[in-house]
């Protein structure tokens, strides 16, 4: 080896050992953990698929696996929607927009924020400020945090808010677009939704396809906005997998249980992710631009 690849190798030594010692091995020790019985008090005792055989007979983490997916289905084409109308917005060369880029970002930010979901359950409380703003209309006040179906919304709604960073992906996109093809396309009589059908979308693809990836991947690991705004209620409708591993984990402390849940979580996301790399090539395009 050249000495310039050993100094290379010299300073990403730091993250190698950083990335084996707090990635790969808990990765794979939770895996050895969850053919285990480990309550952190004794050592883990090898029971082999007893914790999986246990997982499909739980209705409750059938429920939690229910729930997260019901969540991930409302939330990630919601968030892809908003960002993208936004960022087209955006997009447009308006009088004072940078403002409004950075106001539109900043729930990126926030929005995993301890107080800020804090901030959101008191919103949605019985007198809350969302139920006083529905009452000026005579609405009576609605049940947000104690109704099924309306505490899924909540949480989804905090989820959706934060847009922010799938909206610059897209709209760094949008400026990548070659002006030339919508002035083709006027010429052409294409009108403005024609020119976003034919032209937009097909070239944002790319980008698309990122944000589709990691508001997924987000969504199945959803932990703080079930934790801390219906602490997985009501009637559990809105305990995620990943707040019933943390039960499990830290409550019940039965790891080698945990841990197993986190596997199947684990391979759930991967096959969601593997059915979209594998469709790609049906709706993503992506420009040579070697040609």
């Amino acid at each position: 080896m050249k000495k310039k690849q050993w100094t290379g190798l010299f300073y990403v030594m730091p993250w190698i050992i950083g990335f084996v010692i707090f990635t790969i091995y808990p990765f794979l020790n939770s895996l050895y953990i969850s053919f285990t019985d480990f309550t952190m008090v004794r050592a883990p005792a090898f029971i082999g698929l007893a914790n999986y055989k246990e997982l499909f007979a739980d209705k409750d983490f059938l429920n939690s696996l229910s729930a997260t997916f019901k969540y991930a289905m409302l939330t990630v084409p919601l968030s892809l929607v908003f960002a993208l109308l936004i960022a087209v917005i955006l997009n447009f060369k308006l009088k004072g927009i940078n403002f409004f880029r950075t106001a539109y970002y900043i729930p990126s930010i926030l929005g995993g924020n301890v107080a800020i979901s804090v901030l959101w359950k008191f919103l949605f409380t019985g007198d809350g400020l969302v139920n006083q703003v529905v009452g000026l209309f005579g609405i009576d006040p609605l049940p947000w945090l104690s109704d099924p179906n309306l505490a899924m919304i909540v949480v989804s709604l905090l989820r959706v808010w934060q847009f922010g960073s799938s909206m610059i992906i897209f709209l760094a996109a949008l400026q990548n677009i070659p002006i030339e093809l919508y002035e083709a396309a006027e010429v052409d009589g294409a009108k403005k939704w024609t020119q976003f059908i034919k032209i937009t979308l097909p070239l944002i693809t790319p980008s698309l396809f990122f944000n589709l990836i990691m508001g997924m991947v987000g969504a199945f690991q959803e932990f703080n906005s079930a934790y801390l705004i219906t602490g997985g209620g009501p009637l559990k409708a809105t305990e995620f997998t990943s707040l019933m591993i943390y039960n499990y984990s830290f409550k019940f402390f039965r790891m080698g249980y945990a841990s197993a849940m986190s596997w199947i979580l684990f391979i759930v996301i991967m096959i969601f992710t593997a059915v979209i790399f594998l469709t790609q090539n049906k709706w993503v395009y992506y420009v040579d631009e070697g040609k």
